[in-house]
């Protein structure tokens, strides 16, 4: 198929300002044959990718597994060691509730080859931070990364290695003394906030379903970093149900602002989409198109604040077949400034291996679900626009609450006004 593209930048020059990195070995990092994290996602998008054209004339980046230096830069070394073991022993799957640093739960049931899988994924993620920092290339995308709920000993929320965690350290040491991540998965990204809870030189973004109402239970507007790290922990905790153009208002009255005061050198996102409408384990309502507009927004926030320097990784998305593929491919799409319309037709190649490895699942015929992305700006307090829709303005007051709420906790302490809406 001929693949057609909004960008006109020369295709040569495009894909050498980009990296996509990959590896047929992320597809060994599979809990069981029923745990929700199945990497048939991964593969799907990568087919998909290719099926659209979006990889073509781009010479993929096979990374490295993590050595054990790189995991101890955020992992102790007991743990490291439990995880091989784990992976080595004759035992496998679910061992309890009590299990040993969290390796056997049901969430994180022990499999072969625990340990170098975990570990290729978090190479992933620093082989594209190492190329960014080389000046190899200012943007670079690995979806099997975003593992971003492991703990320094402990494995959770599916997550044994965080990789985002490593990839910082790693900039942290070669250069880099204001990194930005940015984590939009359903989930708080508990695990970098606490890597990073002391240091100012990380800034960490989270917005995600709202703690009360989803596991970690973690991410009130209330946290925002500890010790000198105090005001570098932005949380926008969101309530079940929001939808596109509500979690764009809020996205955009707390992001640009805390970007452009803390003036990164590189913007990190962690790009999970189990936001998504019919993701079986979060209860946000967001569309294919919604999580397209939020990938778009973080690239142009690299762009505008970070000299285009831009890392994106995969993290939770639950809807295997139907939205994690689509979802994935606008990512990568938009690294590559390759754009594709979400009106367009999913290939039929696609969908006949879509078909073949999931018989039961209604496919999509486009790369979007219709979903309504244009968002009323916020302009302060007060200012909520009244709609006379009551379902719909009782959404909007909920939305600005959880912004005013977020603004107050810590803009202060970013050097901003949490009223000024410029701000």
């Amino acid at each position: 198929m001929t693949a057609s593209f909004s960008s006109g930048e020369d295709s040569a020059a495009l894909v050498s300002h980009r990296a996509v990195v990959w590896s047929p070995d992320y597809l060994s990092y599979r809990w069981s044959a029923d745990h929700p994290m199945n990497p048939t996602r991964l593969e799907l998008t990568m087919s998909l990718a290719r099926s659209l054209g979006i990889l073509e004339g781009v010479e993929l980046l096979r990374p490295a597994a993590a050595s054990d230096a790189d995991l101890l830069r955020i992992h102790t070394p007991a743990y490291v060691e439990a995880v091989k073991q784990a992976g080595h022993s004759a035992t496998s799957g679910v061992l309890g509730a009590d299990a040993p640093h969290g390796l056997g739960t049901e969430d994180n049931p022990v499999f072969p080859q625990m340990h170098e899988a975990s570990a290729i994924l978090a190479g992933g993620s620093l082989a594209a931070a190492q190329e960014i920092a080389a000046g190899r290339t200012r943007r670079a995308v690995s979806i099997g990364g975003g593992m971003h709920h492991a703990m320094p000993d402990w494995a959770s929320g599916f997550c044994v290695y965080n990789d985002v965690a490593i990839a910082i350290s790693w900039l942290l040491d070669h250069g880099f003394d204001r990194i930005a991540y940015i984590d939009v998965d359903a989930h708080h990204g508990d695990g970098v906030q606490h890597a990073f809870a002391h240091d100012p030189r990380v800034l960490t973004i989270s917005l995600h379903q709202h703690p009360a109402t989803l596991w970690p239970n973690t991410g009130w507007s209330s946290e925002v970093g500890e010790g000198s790290g105090e005001g570098t922990a932005v949380n926008l905790p969101v309530l079940p149900g929001t939808v596109d153009a509500l979690w764009l208002r809020g996205f955009h009255a707390v992001v640009p602002g805390a970007l452009a005061s803390f003036r990164p050198q590189i913007v990190i996102s962690q790009c999970g989409v189990d936001s998504h409408r019919e993701d079986p384990l979060a209860d946000l309502a967001l569309t294919v198109d919604g999580q397209r507009a939020a990938f778009l927004a973080m690239r142009d926030l690299a762009d505008r604040y970070a000299e285009g320097r831009w890392l994106a990784v995969g993290g939770g998305g639950y809807g295997l077949v139907r939205v994690v593929p689509r979802a994935w491919t606008h990512l990568i799409a938009a690294a590559l400034d390759r754009e594709i319309d979400t009106g367009r037709a999913v290939p039929e190649a696609w969908q006949e291996r879509a078909h073949a490895l999931a018989p039961s699942v209604d496919l999509p015929d486009t790369m979007g679900d219709g979903g309504e992305v244009d968002y009323l700006p916020w302009d302060g307090p007060g200012g909520t626009p009244e709609t006379g829709v009551p379902s719909i303005d009782r959404a909007l007051t909920r939305i600005d609450s959880a912004v005013i709420a977020t603004r107050r906790a810590c803009f202060p302490l970013l050097g901003l006004d949490p009223e000024d809406p410029r701000d």
